[in-house]
């Protein structure tokens, strides 16, 4: 069995670089998903409280804990802060949702979801008349102080942020006791955003790329989108390297030095994710991949357009 590198965190912590992704994963196929995949050697599982599935993923462990295959210590469990729980009071709580959900009494990393808060005391997902989202204007700054609480309390061993620019990583970093050790963010060669990477890992902040395949199963997705696993030029580095065209989007990602995070319930690619550490891409199919970059964002969060911190309009920095 494949044996997958880990990348040590800024708090002495180390998470294994490549991960199972459970956004959008059907109801009905995550805890078979989740066996399968630790079973393959997968030892990083990525969760958040609105992906709806968090209770099939604790089923999968507590399988995978039980028949002995692998000791909870054995796997990184990540989760992640919705945006209707951002006043500092309901961190905690929603993590203990999230903990009773996953069946665990400790995450190994816990994540503020997004920087753009929706109103809370509702529906996950509020809207007024018009379908339109309500917004919250609670600060990211004042979440952070909660996601410190739960650190403090013990029940995650690290916590980190997904979906901030730079200053907002910044202004967090400016009022934090505890330094992030996270950003996970939408990361692809149609997205290689270079500044936000460097600058993170220049500040002891690892990243982790999500979408790392295009998202091609999003829910949103249009006829007319452009489809990053039939982009000529990822194939035609697939072909010169014999391998798939998703085996190299991972390995890109893993030799940026990222950690990343495929998604998939389909047993030969969760396979197939997985067996990306017999090859390297050389400089030039690195180059290749890299030179594809658009700025095409697969997950824009056009529900929040306006909001005051929406990560994409950096509204919250202008005059």
């Amino acid at each position: 069995m494949q044996k997958v590198p880990s990348i040590v965190l800024n708090n002495g912590k180390k998470i294994p670089q490549l991960g199972l992704g459970t956004w959008g994963s059907p109801p009905g196929e995550v805890t078979r998903a989740v066996k399968e995949a630790i079973d393959l050697g997968y030892r990083h599982i990525d969760c958040a409280f609105v992906y709806g599935n968090e209770q099939e993923v604790g089923e999968g462990l507590a399988a995978k804990i039980a028949d002995g295959t692998v000791k909870r210590d054995d796997v990184f469990v990540t989760s992640k802060l919705w945006n209707t729980f951002h006043s500092r009071h309901l961190v905690r709580p929603a993590l203990e949702a999230s903990l009773k959900n996953l069946g665990l009494e400790q995450l190994d990393l816990y994540l503020i979801h997004w920087p753009m808060g929706y109103q809370e005391g509702g529906d996950i997902f509020p809207k007024d008349a018009d379908e339109k989202t309500l917004f919250s204007d609670v600060d990211y700054i004042e979440t952070w102080k909660g996601m410190e609480d739960c650190l403090k309390a013990g029940l995650t061993r690290s916590i980190g942020l997904s979906n901030f620019n730079i200053r907002q990583v910044e202004r967090v970093l400016a009022s934090a006791t505890v330094k992030p050790v996270m950003n996970q963010i939408e990361y692809h060669p149609y997205l290689h955003d270079k500044e936000l990477s460097q600058f993170c890992r220049s500040k002891g902040i690892e990243i982790t790329g999500y979408s790392p395949l295009g998202s091609p199963a999003r829910p949103w997705v249009k006829s007319d989108d452009p489809v990053l696993l039939e982009e000529p030029k990822v194939v035609e580095v697939a072909k010169r390297c014999g391998k798939t065209v998703a085996q190299v989007l991972i390995r890109w990602q893993l030799q940026l030095g990222h950690i990343t995070i495929p998604k998939s319930t389909n047993t030969k690619r969760i396979q197939e994710n997985f067996d990306v550490f017999d090859f390297e891409l050389s400089q030039q199919d690195m180059d290749d991949l890299s030179s594809l970059h658009r700025n095409e964002r697969f997950v824009p969060m056009t529900m929040c357009a306006g909001h005051k911190y929406h990560s994409f309009e950096n509204n919250e920095f202008k005059d």
